[in-house]
């Protein structure tokens, strides 16, 4: 078990959490780079807390054995009894992944008798994409979308020398299941376009500090790849010289990473070059990347974020959340076998509350791989409090076929006619001594991963399960305190900022803050078209955009008819007057004062219950934390004030309640 640097947090796993196994007779049995890890963790452990690893499996009260007959490669099986908890695993990944079960586990792992229970990843794929650039990006930084400081994998335009917090995020991702992570933006800038060649000999590094805990590396790579890099004049898919490039620098990679797992590509969206430009579709394009990493047993993530971001806020006929359906839809059952289409969850772009995209139930003959975005871009940036726990299970656990229908988590799974593709989320880590920020945002990356281990889990449970671990020995009261502050904080952003689903109203391109016309009448699409009379976008299929139509049924008729659309999804389907009468009994305008005055108020709940923690946690925690809070109770109240004032001189509507408006 590599030390934590001391200048950073050891996240959920601190020492202390290991207690209840570093107090036992340990005996890991099994070969290998995996197991090795696993003995390494156990004898950190025991050296830590007095247990010892024995080599007589006989004397042992926790037994680790790598045990073939166990079906699955990352499956482990674990149960007690005669006072001895067993670990019987399928290989040494699963061994690891058994060893941080009973971590989380603790005494309930090891004390009573228990029967054997049989755990495995659901998801094949959990990866991680890592949004980081080479250099600093004059607009973005170093890490687009990032909120926690520079890139932990590189410095002055290459791999840090120092890859010692590299190898602390590997172990804390492999602790939960992560096993696969995306190393560089998707918006491939000039630099990151020569990790493939130049730049090569880091991969191999980073690849190096990720492998002892079971986790792949990819590359996001640019479709010109063949011009910038090769030096040729075109990058056409159909073209034989352009895919004998990409052959010749996929056998260069694997000849240096052997287990490199493949490409993430962004094309042809948002001025990121793609098949387009020759006449070719997204599979054309695809499978070109597909054919050179297939005899190496590589995958390619082709990305359906793909829309028209020059568009005139004036024509009502254009729909941004219909693009990607539009453009991938009728390319079902094209894709090679290892292409992955992943889909964000959502048709526009990581909203606090949007439908899942239709493109999920659209493609049913294609690997499909479900985007999320732990890093909170549109959801507080990590300065506010925000769990998204419960937002991923609600969107996992949702039914694209009504209520006997597969999840979306069934569909990533994969099926008898398409293969799983995985769960994948943008990270949310940089180099700040708490790695996300703000400490509390630590709950979103742990969160993740549980989910995409099993999206059945329950998300609370999870929360507490993080709290127990990250503060092993605080007091109830941090624990109480902390699940006060999450458990329902996504609600609560969402009361205070943009309402029922209409999206955005933040501030262009940093998207932190409120400007309710910020996107308005700008060419990207992101319209709630609010006049005097109304407000909301009208994706009906009898007089707005037909985007209810990408939908099977039922959702497709629920979505369109005004009386069935839920609240929540409300403005995101229908354009209504400000007097519109919700399911919950008050107008669209009273609804805003009610939410975001009521939204507010509970960040100043949350700011007080946490001041009274000083002493009970780390001093530094403690600051850090405080200092973001009040920043939340800050944004609120500004976004509160907007958006009250903004509805209330455009509706003419009054407050009920009578509470000022500027």
């Amino acid at each position: 078990m590599t030390s934590t640097p001391a200048d950073v947090h050891p996240a959920w796993l601190p020492s202390a959490a290991w207690r209840a196994v570093g107090v036992r007779r340990v005996h890991v049995r099994g070969d290998g780079p995996l197991v090795a890890t696993a003995r390494d963790e156990v004898r950190a452990a025991t050296a830590a807390h007095g247990g010892t690893v024995v080599d007589d499996p006989a004397a042992a009260d926790l037994l680790l054995t790598v045990d073939p007959a166990v079906e699955g490669d990352e499956a482990f099986v674990v149960g007690r009894r005669d006072r001895v908890t067993s670990v019987r695993a399928a290989g040494g990944a699963a061994l690891l992944h058994g060893l941080h079960h009973v971590v989380r586990q603790g005494d309930d792992a090891l004390g009573s008798d228990r029967a054997d229970e049989r755990h495995a990843p659901v998801q094949p794929v959990r990866m991680l994409d890592h949004w980081d650039n080479m250099t600093v990006h004059p607009v973005m930084g170093q890490v687009e979308r990032g909120y926690a400081g520079g890139s932990i994998f590189y410095a002055d335009g290459r791999v840090r020398d120092d890859l010692t917090r590299v190898e602390q995020y590997a172990r804390l991702l492999g602790s939960v299941g992560i096993n696969a992570v995306g190393l560089n933006n998707v918006n491939v800038h000039v630099t990151e376009a020569r990790l493939l060649t130049d730049h090569l000999d880091g991969v191999v590094r980073l690849a190096g500090a990720f492998r002892p805990h079971g986790i792949r590396v990819y590359l996001s790579v640019s479709f010109a790849a063949p011009m910038t890099v090769g030096g040729l004049p075109a990058s056409d898919p159909l073209d034989p010289d352009v895919q004998a490039w990409w052959a010749d620098a996929v056998a260069r990679v694997y000849a240096a990473v052997p287990d490199f797992g493949g490409f993430v590509v962004k094309a042809d969206s948002e001025g990121q070059p793609g098949p387009f430009a020759y006449g070719r579709d997204h599979a054309d394009g695809a499978n070109l990347l597909a054919r050179a990493l297939k005899p190496f047993g590589g995958t390619v993530f082709w990305r359906a974020f793909v829309y028209d971001h020059h568009q005139d806020w004036r024509d009502r006929s254009t729909d941004r959340a219909r693009a990607a359906h539009d453009h991938f839809a009728p390319l079902d059952g094209r894709f090679d076998d290892n292409v992955v289409l992943q889909v964000k969850y959502g048709p526009m772009d990581f909203q606090t509350r949007e439908p899942v995209s239709p493109v999920i139930a659209a493609m049913a003959r294609t690997r499909l791989a479900v985007e999320l975005q732990v890093t909170q871009e549109y959801t507080g940036q990590q300065r506010h409090a925000v769990w998204l726990g419960p937002q991923w299970s609600e969107i996992l656990r949702f039914r694209l076929w009504g209520d006997t229908g597969p999840t979306v988590a069934d569909v990533a799974a994969g099926s008898a006619d398409a293969p799983a593709g995985g769960v994948v989320a943008v990270s949310n880590v940089g180099d700040d001594e708490f790695w996300t920020g703000h400490p509390l945002a630590q709950a979103n990356l742990y969160t993740f991963a549980r989910l995409a281990w099993d999206p059945s889990a329950d998300p609370v449970a999870l929360l507490d399960e993080w709290i127990g671990l990250t503060f092993p020995d605080a007091p109830p009261s941090v624990g109480d305190t902390v699940h006060g502050i999450l458990d329902g904080s996504w609600r609560t952003y969402e009361d205070y900022t943009a309402p029922l689903g209409v999206g955005f109203m933040v501030r262009p391109g940093h998207h932190y803050g409120p400007d309710v016309d910020g996107y308005e009448y700008t060419p990207w699409g992101t319209y709630h078209f609010a006049d005097r009379d109304g407000i909301g976008v009208d994706r009906t299929r009898a007089t707005g955009t037909g985007f209810t139509g990408q939908y099977p049924a039922p959702w497709r008729d629920v979505y369109e008819d005004v009386t069935t659309c839920p609240d929540d999804l409300l403005l995101f389907f229908h354009h209504v007057p400000w007097s519109h009468e919700l399911h919950s009994g008050v107008s669209v305008a009273q609804h805003v004062y009610d939410t975001h005055w009521a939204g507010a108020a509970r960040t100043e709940v949350n700011a007080a219950a946490w001041e009274r923690l000083a002493g009970q946690v780390p001093a530094d925690l403690h600051a850090r934390v405080t200092e973001r809070l009040a920043e939340q109770v800050r944004g609120a109240h500004e976004w509160r004030d907007q958006l009250c004032t903004y509805v209330y001189r455009h509706s003419g509507i009054p407050d009920a309640r009578g509470r000022r408006i500027y």
